[in-house]
């Protein structure tokens, strides 16, 4: 299977759940649905439920099967979305403007909560439907509400973190995104095996893994482009993670690179929101840019990445698994 096969296929994969969830997610009010669903409509790679249909798929299953729980990691994800926005006070994403943004703020927190339990509502009713034996939708409401609680409790940490005069060490970072982040792509991938039909715990414990370390290797792109990102790439605004303050791994890496007079210049508009002129980000993200942090983030992701695939190796040379093995290689990939 070829890449451009893979993406084609991605980008099917992306438009069936997003077909799925806008058929799910309606009522009335109106206006309360058309936030809780702004996400879906403005775009989106769609790689976490990409990751349940395919685990599904490499371990004998139907992406058809794996829908609902696909759409539910998906949900999940844009509830965490819509509350990170306001959390961290972004206006954009997906080159449009943010829910809390675009419908205010009292819609965007209730769209959230609808995103939240929407998502539980499809892993018991319509997985039943998909013919999933309850045993099996049971542990993925267990796997999915723990994953939530770690989501919630690394935001928390995230807020602790920002909100502390001293910046964290690497290990307090990792620890921090492997709760906030890489637990939604683990339980991606656990849902995508209990889906299966003939699922064994080792599959559980196998596609864990690999969704965990694809996480953590997403997240440290992710951090990376939110620090030197081409706003006409990633449709966010440039340098806004510097901006907003955030203590994340390029950050650290900068500040432990750039020389006295450049870590001052840097420190000088970390974190000072509005108030830095647009000039003076700008040459913080072009001192960060020259400093050459950006390989060095990319090799520690590769690490993570590595020992995502060697999780899965032992299974069949399957499309599917080729897929998932791609799916990998888009994260760390990913053009700033």
């Amino acid at each position: 299977m070829k890449a451009d096969s893979i993406k084609s296929e991605l980008e099917s994969y992306a438009s069936t759940v997003n077909n799925f969830i806008l058929a799910f997610v309606e009522g009335k009010p109106k206006e309360l649905y058309q936030a809780s669903s702004h996400y879906i409509r403005t775009g989106g790679k769609r790689l976490r439920p990409f990751m349940v249909l395919k685990g599904c798929e490499m371990l004998g299953g139907s992406a058809e099967r794996a829908l609902p729980a696909a759409a539910a990691v998906e949900l999940v994800h844009n509830f965490t979305l819509v509350h990170d926005d306001i959390m961290d006070n972004d206006e954009i994403r997906h080159g449009t403007a943010t829910v809390h943004r675009y419908y205010g703020m009292p819609l965007a927190i209730l769209a959230g909560d609808i995103l939240f339990s929407k998502a539980f509502e499809l892993l018991t009713f319509n997985c039943r439907k998909a013919r999933i034996p309850d045993k099996s939708i049971i542990h993925m409401v267990e796997h999915l509400s723990f994953a939530c609680t770690e989501i919630c409790e690394g935001q928390a940490i995230d807020v602790e973190v920002a909100s502390s005069a001293k910046f964290p060490s690497v290990q307090h970072y990792i620890d921090m995104i492997g709760k906030k982040t890489a637990t939604l792509f683990e339980v991606s991938c656990a849902l995508g095996a209990l889906s299966s039909p003939n699922h064994t715990a080792s599959d559980i414990r196998n596609l864990s893994s690999f969704g965990r370390n694809i996480g953590i290797a997403f997240q440290l792109i992710d951090d990376l482009i939110g620090v030197i990102g081409d706003p006409k790439l990633t449709g966010k605004t440039a340098g806004n993670d510097i901006r907003e303050g955030k203590k994340t791994y390029p950050i650290l890496l900068a500040l432990k690179n750039a020389n006295k007079e450049d870590a001052e210049k840097i420190k000088r508009v970390f974190g000072t929101r509005g108030k830095a002129l647009s000039q003076d980000i700008k040459e913080a993200v072009r001192i960060i840019s020259h400093i050459g942090i950006e390989q060095d983030v990319r090799n520690e992701a590769r690490r993570y990445l590595h020992e995502a695939v060697k999780s899965i190796e032992g299974y069949s040379n399957s499309d599917a698994r080729r897929a998932l093995q791609f799916s990998a290689d888009f994260v760390v990939g990913r053009s700033l």
